[in-house]
């Protein structure tokens, strides 16, 4: 299992996806037909269905093991008046699962660094997280993700979601060339960003190195800044190589 950092110690993720699902649905109960701004086309019913088999597929994974994706056919969509009970039927599934399930149980990812369960667990902490937060803005209301599970989703965000050289890599990548930090300023927590010696991959540090622009804000404006959901003010300077930054990161 990965050493989690100091700013999230003791942090269950089990019971953080329980709890950021819960949110997710009463979020989205009586507001089905709105608009997830972060998510074209979509409404929040769009949304509950996505989320729905998001649970039902890492489920299945975290249950059955396989050394591939499933390859079988896909729940079918829900009518709308029996999305959210259904949503919250397979959220109580994927709960059950990976608490019995041994974190360190391989199976297959999309993440070639880490094939296990683990994986599964710590990844859909954000999943949850970040598609609540969609619900809430869709209902006209702001709110601030955990601060344990936000400093645990950034660096998860950094190890999987960013061009690497153990991981997935973006083709004709521009290399950052340079280095900046993420600051959270509810944490004792910082990442340095630079670039790794494969030209276009990404490596992060802990702690803040010195003369670099600093992006600071809470853990959780730092998460939904990676995943785009929020703009944060742009340190002096560094417009150009947030940018390329922002390039050499997958978020689909």
């Amino acid at each position: 299992m990965t050493t989690l950092h100091p700013a999230a110690a003791g942090l269950d993720h089990a019971a953080e996806i329980a709890l950021q699902s819960a949110a997710f649905a009463d979020a989205a109960e009586g507001n089905l037909t709105a608009r997830v701004e972060h998510c074209p086309g979509w409404t929040v019913a769009d949304l509950v269905d996505h989320l729905t088999e998001v649970h039902w597929f890492w489920a299945t994974i975290a249950e059955q093991q396989p050394t591939d994706p499933p390859a079988g056919e896909r729940p079918e969509r829900a009518p709308d008046d029996e999305l959210i009970a259904r949503f919250k039927a397979g959220a109580l599934h994927l709960d059950e699962v990976l608490r019995r399930t041994d974190p360190t149980a391989p199976c297959w990812t999309w993440a070639p660094q880490q094939q296990d369960v683990g994986f599964i667990l710590r990844h859909q902490v954000q999943e949850a997280a970040v598609h609540r937060w969609d619900a809430e803005h869709a209902a006209g209301r702001v709110v601030r993700l955990p601060t344990a599970a936000s400093v645990d989703a950034v660096e998860e965000f950094l190890t999987f979601s960013v061009s690497t050289e153990d991981g997935y890599q973006k083709k004709d990548a521009v290399p950052l060339a340079g280095a900046f930090v993420l600051r959270a300023t509810d944490a004792d927590a910082a990442w340095t960003v630079s670039d790794d010696s494969v030209p276009g991959t990404l490596r992060f540090e802990r702690g803040a190195s010195p003369d670099v622009p600093v992006l600071a804000s809470t853990a959780s404006d730092l998460l939904l800044w990676l995943y785009a959901r929020i703009m944060l003010p742009v340190p002096d300077g560094a417009q150009d190589l947030l940018g390329r930054f922002r390039a050499l990161v997958f978020t689909d």
